[in-house]
Parts: structure tokens; C-alpha cells; sequence
């Protein structure tokens, strides 16, 4: 089921909501709380039932390990339960995501002929197995309080957050959860529930569903593309993933809110970074805060610093860090997806962030109108290898954005530039698509990200007023009206 669905919006979301909080009214909390998870089950069911059992057996297993990491039984064995239990989550994930990549990486270095298993890659399973990862970690390090399997359950299923975020710690959710005041049925959270769900259905079917019509024609049907395609090509995608992530963040932060449950920000306007540690700092922040807490720090500071020491290099922290920072952004890459241009993506960004981290031991100052045109389009570079295909349909599209493919103008502008001299430029109409219309959706889409407060800015000074509602009804209208068809957000291939 989709958050920009007409079953998600009409029936799931109200009925979940209504029969919670009379069930809290009638002073049935924990049947209330079981409501919410048997619910979130049959959320996650509505794609594929057939994966339900892989996710509970993972909830059961994860919730016995934390069992043990939380015991006094266990004590010289707990870092290697803790071991046992992050090992399993990673095969887990490992083989139905990698499983086929790796074979075919065999199949083509070995000249083998190995056949690919016929797997498909469980819905959520990066986002879930990250989460419980964080919870044994937590546990171990004695974190967590919580311990009932009803609560944990909830923990990891919470509807809102289950399929692409954000990653929560079980300390941030479970004592919402039991905090009595949420469990009222509070008008102004409501307000602000639909005001940032609105706003995120906006985001996802006008804009991000748009840009992808242009992206899509781009990267995949067309052979080749001139200088205004490949540009309109490349930001639209650029712009598509971040509608289509934000605004899945905005609906996932909306409807907890309906709950009474604030999830933790997890995007925040990234396109106007300064730099890319900046940039990063704004995008997908739970997840940059797993991978800084739970990998590059235990990174950085057992395993490299054990290969650096018999070497006598002590007074090369930084040498330490930038190789760091260049793992984790590969392990990153190779986590949004199982191919070469991911791990490339990765690769530039890890590159590009160590760079940045030298840079900053100059105490040079750069121009921030410079500094941001260097980052969006560092940026918009990027992400053409985060969508393509392969490395052929990237450098397509890269060709096209150099001009190699030549410039198509319209006729009108033949009798004022001088044609023959100009062997690059052709007249006539541009192959893709609506390109004029798509040049307009990238203006407004750069005023968007540059001139307006983004949602948790609006969150946070919301007041209810006859402005706001009037503004929300109008949004929520023209969005569900404009829902031609049900599309999937970007993050749920992740």
C-alpha cells in the first residue's frame, strides 16, 4: 500500500487511526498498541503477503538477541552474541540483495555460467535490518529499556516509517508510545498531521511524478541526447528523487503525527548545501547517522587505527579518517543498490568528501553563490549514475550535457543565429517530450528549494489558522485529483 494511494488515504490511514485511539479511550492500551501493529502487518502484506514471514522471523530473531545482549546471564559471550547477531542481519540482507550481483560479477570475470537465483528483493528489508542493527548495538551498550515483544514489534513495523524511513532508535519511538498524553486524540497534532501530509502528497504526485516522466524518456527510450535534453534529462532526475524522497518523508512525519508520534527529521532542504559534507548532512540524516555512528566510528577507530599503529603512523589521523570516509561512502553506494553505479556514486562521494575535508585545513573561504554552484552541480552529476542503468546510458546522458550530440533550438531562432557557421546547432523540434514544459518545472522546482521554508520549518511555526486550512484543503484536493496512477516512491528499490 501506498502513502499516495486512494485505499491508503480514504480507508487504511482513517480506520487505523479511528479504532486507535477509541481503543486508548476505553482505556485498552496494549490492545491499542497491538491494533498499530497488526495493522503495520497488513500494510507491509498489501504488496507481497509472501515476504510477511521473512520480516517476522527477523523481528523474533533480533528481539531474542537483544534479550540476551540486555541479560545479566550473559557477560565474556556478549560482544560475540552481538557479533553473531549483526553477522545474520548482513547475510540477510546480503542475500537477497547481492546475491544475483555477485553471481554475475563471477559469471563475467570467470567466464562461468552460473544461473541467477530467482529472488526478489523484499520490500523495507535495508530499512528494518539497518534498525534492528542500531537496536542490538544499543543493547549491547545498554541503551534500551523497553523489552516486551509487542512494543519491539512496533518498533520495527510502525507503518509510517517501515518502508523507507527514517531509521529510529527504539529509545526515540517506545516512549512515545507510552506516554499517556499521546494516547488523546490531540486536534493540533491532527492539524499539522494533514497540513505536512499534504504538502508531501503535493511533493510526490505534481512534482516528483512529473519530473520522472522526463527522466525516465531520458535515461531509458531515447538514444541519444542533445545539450538542452541532457540537462532537462539529468535535473529532472536530480529533482525527481528529491520531491519523491521528500515528500515521502513529509506524508511518513504527517500521518505519525496523527498518532501523536513525532518521527525524527530526516531531510532537510539539502539542495541549498554549501558544500557536500553540508549536502549530506541535510539528506537521508538517519541514515547518515547509523553509518557514522555504527560503521565509520568503529571504523576509524578500531580497525584502521590496529593497520596504522605497528606502522609507526600516529601523526596521520587524518590520512585514517579520509580512508574512512571513502569506506563508508562505497558501503553507502553499495547499500541504495547492487551494481557498479552505485559503488561509482559512492565512490565519487566519498572522493568528494574527503576532498572537501582537506579543503577545510586551508581555512579558505569560498564565495556561497559559488560554493552552492559547485555542490548542486556536483550533485547533478552524481545522480546521473545513481539512476542510470548501466554506465553506457550515464555517459549518454553525460555526452548530452557537453553538448557532444550538438544543440537543438527551435526554427525561430535559425534566422537569428548564423547556421552554417555553427555546425553544432540543428532547428527543429527537440525528441523529448514536453522539453519546454519541463524547463518550466525546473525553475519553479529551483524556487521551491531555494526560496521557501521547507516542512519542518513550516511544522514548527504552524498555527492554526483559516489561511493554513484553506491552503491544505487546496493542496490535498488538486494532489488526489491529480492521482492518474499509483507510483511507487524511489526509496521503497533501496
Amino acid at each position: 500500500m501506498l502513502f499516495n494511494s486512494f485505499e491508503y488515504i480514504f480507508f487504511f490511514l482513517p480506520i487505523v487511526l479511528f479504532i486507535y485511539f477509541y481503543l486508548n479511550h476505553k482505556k485498552l492500551l496494549s490492545i491499542a498498541k497491538l491494533w498499530v501493529l497488526l495493522a503495520s502487518l497488513f500494510f507491509y502484506s498489501w504488496w507481497n503477503i509472501i515476504y510477511l514471514p521473512l520480516m517476522l522471523s527477523s523481528i523474533l530473531f533480533n528481539y531474542f538477541i537483544g534479550i540476551l545482549l540486555t541479560s545479566n546471564r550473559l557477560k565474556k559471550k556478549k560482544k560475540m552474541t552481538l557479533i553473531i547477531g549483526i553477522l545474520s542481519n548482513i547475510f540477510l540482507l546480503g542475500y537477497f540483495k547481492y546475491s544475483n550481483f555477485f553471481i554475475s560479477n563471477i559469471n563475467h570475470i570467470f567466464h562461468t555460467n552460473f544461473h541467477l537465483l530467482k529472488i526478489a528483493l523484499p520490500l523495507a528489508i535495508s530499512f528494518f535490518t539497518f534498525q534492528q542493527i542500531a537496536y542490538l548495538v544499543d543493547s549491547y551498550r545498554k541503551e534500551t529499556k523497553e523489552f516486551d515483544f509487542l512494543s519491539y514489534g512496533l518498533f520495527v513495523t510502525f507503518f509510517p516509517q517501515l518502508i523507507a524511513g527514517p531509521i529510529v532508535h527504539h529509545k526515540e519511538i517506545m516512549p512515545q508510545f507510552n506516554n499517556l498524553r499521546n494516547k488523546v486524540f490531540n486536534y493540533k497534532n491532527q492539524a499539522i498531521g494533514v497540513f505536512i501530509f499534504s504538502i508531501g502528497l503535493f511533493k510526490k504526485v505534481i512534482l516528483a511524478d512529473t519530473f520522472s516522466i522526463w527522466a525516465t524518456e531520458g535515461f531509458d527510450t531515447l538514444e541519444k541526447l542533445s545539450f538542452i535534453e541532457g540537462w532537462v534529462t539529468s535535473l529532472s532526475f536530480t529533482f525527481q528523487i528529491y520531491f519523491d524522497f521528500s515528500g515521502y518523508m513529509d506524508m511518513a512525519m504527517g500521518a505519525a503525527l496523527l498518532f501523536n508520534i513525532r518521527l525524527p527529521i530526516n531531510f532537510n532542504s539539502p539542495y541549498k548545501g554549501l558544500n557536500i559534507q553540508d549536502t549530506w548532512n541535510r539528506w537521508h540524516m538517519t541514515l547518515g547517522q547509523f553509518l557514522y555512528k555504527y560503521i565509520f566510528m568503529p571504523l576509524n577507530k578500531y580497525l584502521l587505527k590496529s593497520v596504522f599503529k605497528p606502522l609507526g603512523l600516529k601523526k596521520y589521523v587524518r590520512l585514517r579518517t579520509y580512508i574512512s570516509l571513502l569506506l563508508l561512502f562505497l558501503i553507502s553506494g553499495i547499500w541504495h543498490g547492487a551494481g557498479w553505479t552505485f559503488i561509482f556514486w559512492g565512490f565519487l562521494h566519498g572522493t568528494a568528501t574527503v576532498l572537501h575535508h582537506i579543503w577545510k585545513t586551508f581555512g579558505i573561504k569560498m564565495n556561497k553563490v559559488i560554493a552552492w554552484l559547485l555542490t548542486f552541480n556536483f550533485i547533478n552529476f552524481t545522480m546521473i549514475f545513481f539512476r542510470a542503468q548501466d554506465f553506457h546510458d550515464a555517459i549518454k546522458v553525460i555526452k548530452g550535457m557537453i553538448g557532444l550530440n550538438g544543440l537543438i533550438l527551435p526554427e525561430a531562432f535559425s534566422s537569428i543565429l548564423d547556421g552554417p557557421t555553427l555546425d553544432l546547432i540543428k532547428y527543429g523540434e527537440i525528441p523529448l517530450t514536453g522539453v519546454s514544459n519541463a524547463i518550466k518545472y525546473i525553475l519553479v522546482a529551483f524556487t521551491l528549494i531555494l526560496c521557501f521554508k521547507n516542512s519542518n520549518e513550516l511544522m514548527e511555526k504552524f498555527k492554526p489558522s483559516w489561511q493554513t486550512f484553506i491552503f491544505t484543503i487546496v493542496l490535498f484536493i488538486y494532489s488526489v485529483l491529480h492521482i492518474s496512477k499509483v507510483s511507487e516512491f524511489l526509496y521503497f528499490n533501496f
